[in-house]
């Protein structure tokens, strides 16, 4: 259905005719705005004002062309509306069209270049800052339909080629994808934002419009790339990858409430042979305005080039918001492009091999995301980033694998690849993140590690994944403080992750704080509630604390049996229950033999064996088991801690 514009028979020459396009399925959501632009002043034409007899599709027509501003209601039923299209053409190819969300639909590819306000959760109250919005940019299309006013809010964004904006955006010359933006800015449409906090961001997952769920690899990845260029920008506070995605079929302004950021950027990908079109928008969440959106038809050979142009704008266009375009400027250069490759082939499988390593399902995923990166670097030797998930994922099988005599090779092989990665980009935080922990947890050489953990730290300040694991390092040596720090960091950036909740509840125990450790954990498994080892953590919490019977329950719950093994056997004999806490050992023996050194010694210094629990340490520590790693800042280990021969097998192992 449709919608228009003034009656020329009865409007004063002197009020602003605005033709209102919609769908008559939402006139219940539409008589609001009309309200507030009556009231405003304006004169409204819409198809109810027909009178009976009334030849529908010559007064339409009159009162669309005689309109000094289209206002297009898109809703989920109007997008599919031929009128309601053929009216938002009109209104566009005449520099007149302000398009509204009535349910947070996007507009339909074409009508994407145009600011774009949401007020789906506006309830017509004409006092609300989005009924403001609206007028305004009402006003501004109004003022520069009579020549009174050359830049609008709603002015097209130009389409030129990625490289061209590209080029335009470094070097100032002129941004026409931006300057919609920043007329709209001057004009007083979207407020002046006040501090860098203003500048927070969440990348959401692109939708896949492919048609076929075995391409998400593609939509997902384009986002998580996304998501890293804009985290490099040290203007930008980007959301982490796991919580944009963890909220699941929530609306997008919910996620962006839920991740407490200001913009959200969307978008959708659909990819048919070699072609593909990727659309995207930078949305405000306050008041749903469109910052910034664009339709790109490409070769896939294009799509590097479409994303570098992406993160560029959106980068450019929020931090503006708070400095001068010469410090905007000067922060994509530290945004730019680090480790990467200009070879399609090479990056499509290092997408794929992304995807394997985000579905991270056991041994069997991680063989299968090593071979797209192998294949990526066969494609693009110089391919610094794929050399450090390389390195990444040998050290993950190396750590999942039961083939003890593989263990060595894997490690070795994963410190050579991050070396490599490190040669081809110094700079490439993921490179120094995968060197350090090979060196940490395949040899046990903290010392060695310390420094790329540090460069890691440095390099990827943005990157909540790498801070989350530089922090649990730190937690497990004598920096606790530090460790702490830095989670708190984490979870600011990546509230939604179970995980990152999980290496908080860590470094608590490691701090001996019992009581936030199972807060920590506890709302680790509020967001995962089969979360391996989250457990283990509040067991041990409790058990320091002696409450015994609350310790048991929380090892009991725990899903990996060594721990749960290990609690269980260290609490039946608290609670005077020696059967089943010899039962519980012996299992953990039958089990795990001697890849459970660690956990062995950790039940014998429970039980008071002291000689038996150190005799067990130094052959976990000779046969480098990572279990060790907890062994500075253990609590189970406690009863032997201080003995001479204890200092002695840490004193090469810490920091």
């Amino acid at each position: 259905m449709t919608t228009g514009n003034i009656d020329s028979d009865t409007a004063s020459p002197e009020r602003a005719r605005i033709f209102l396009s919609y769908s008559r399925t939402d006139l219940e959501h539409a008589r609001p705005v009309i309200n507030l632009l009556e009231n405003a002043g304006f004169d409204v034409w819409w198809d109810g004002l027909l009178e009976g007899g009334e030849h529908y599709l010559p007064t339409t027509e009159a009162a669309l062309e005689g309109a000094d501003c289209v206002v297009v209601l898109w809703s989920k039923t109007s997008v599919d509306s031929n009128w309601v299209r053929d009216e938002a053409q009109s209104g566009r190819e005449r520099g007149c069209l302000v398009p509204l969300s009535l349910d947070g639909t996007m507009a339909p590819l074409g009508f994407r270049q145009i600011q774009l306000l949401d007020v789906s959760a506006w309830k017509g109250k004409p006092s609300a800052p989005i009924a403001d919005k609206i007028i305004g940019a009402v006003t501004a299309q109004v003022a520069g339909n009579g020549q009174k006013q050359t830049t609008s809010a709603s002015q097209p964004i130009s389409t030129s080629p990625a490289l061209s904006r590209r080029t335009a955006i470094i070097g100032g010359l002129g941004l026409t994808g931006g300057l919609a933006v920043l007329g709209a800015w001057q004009f007083g449409l979207f407020g002046a934002a006040t501090d860098q906090n203003d500048v927070s961001m969440a990348v959401l997952r692109f939708a896949n419009l492919t048609g076929e769920e075995s391409q998400a690899w593609f939509s997902d990845g384009l986002s998580n790339e996304l998501r890293t260029v804009l985290a490099r920008n040290p203007r930008l506070r980007v959301s982490a990858p796991t919580s944009s995605a963890a909220i699941g079929e929530e609306d997008d302004f919910a996620i962006g409430r839920a991740l407490g950021v200001r913009n959200i950027l969307r978008g959708s990908v659909q990819r048919v042979a070699e072609t593909v079109r990727i659309s995207a928008e930078l949305v405000r969440i306050d008041d749903g305005l469109v910052q910034w959106a664009e339709s790109y038809d490409r070769s896939f050979d294009d799509v590097l080039a479409v994303q570098t142009e992406i993160a560029e704008t959106v980068g450019f266009a929020l931090v503006t918001q708070v400095t001068s375009e010469e410090e905007a400027r000067r922060s994509l250069e530290q945004q730019a492009d680090i480790g990467g490759t200009e070879n399609i082939a090479a990056y499509e499988s290092y997408l794929r091999g992304h995807a394997f390593y985000e579905l991270s399902s056991g041994e069997e995923s991680d063989r299968a995301a090593l071979a797209q990166f192998d294949d990526a670097i066969a494609a693009d030797p110089n391919y610094a980033l794929a050399h450090a998930m390389r390195a990444t994922m040998l050290a993950g099988i190396a750590n999942a694998t039961s083939d003890a005599a593989e263990i060595n090779s894997l490690y070795d092989r994963s410190i050579t690849a991050a070396q490599k990665a490190i040669e081809l980009e110094p700079n490439l935080g993921r490179g120094h993140l995968a060197l350090g922990f090979a060196l940490s947890n395949g040899k046990l050489d903290r010392k060695s590690a310390y420094e790329h953990y540090k460069s890691a730290q440095q390099l990827s300040a943005g990157d909540a994944d790498t801070q989350r694991s530089v922090a649990t390092f730190y937690a497990y040596g004598d920096q606790q403080e530090l460790a702490t720090e830095l989670i708190d960091e984490v979870l600011e950036l990546d509230p939604l992750n179970a995980r990152a909740f999980r290496s908080a509840g860590f470094i608590a125990l490691f701090s001996r704080d019992y009581p936030k450790t199972i807060a920590r954990m506890a709302r680790a498994l509020e967001l995962n509630p089969k979360l391996a080892s989250a457990q283990y953590a509040v067991g041990n919490a409790h058990y320091m604390q002696e409450s015994f019977p609350a310790a048991l329950a929380a090892f009991q719950a725990e899903p990996v049996p060594i721990f749960s093994q290990v609690g269980a056997a260290i609490t039946h004999r608290k609670l005077d229950d020696n059967d089943a806490a010899q039962a519980s050992f012996a299992e953990m023996l039958e089990q795990y033999g001697d890849a459970a050194l660690y956990q062995q010694a950790q039940v014998q210094a429970q039980w008071g064996n002291i000689q038996e629990s150190l005799t067990l340490l130094s052959r976990a520590f000779e046969a480098k088991d990572p279990g060790v790693l907890f062994a500075p800042n253990d609590p189970l280990l406690d009863p032997v801690r201080g003995s001479a021969e204890f200092d002695s097998l840490l004193l090469p192992f810490t920091s």
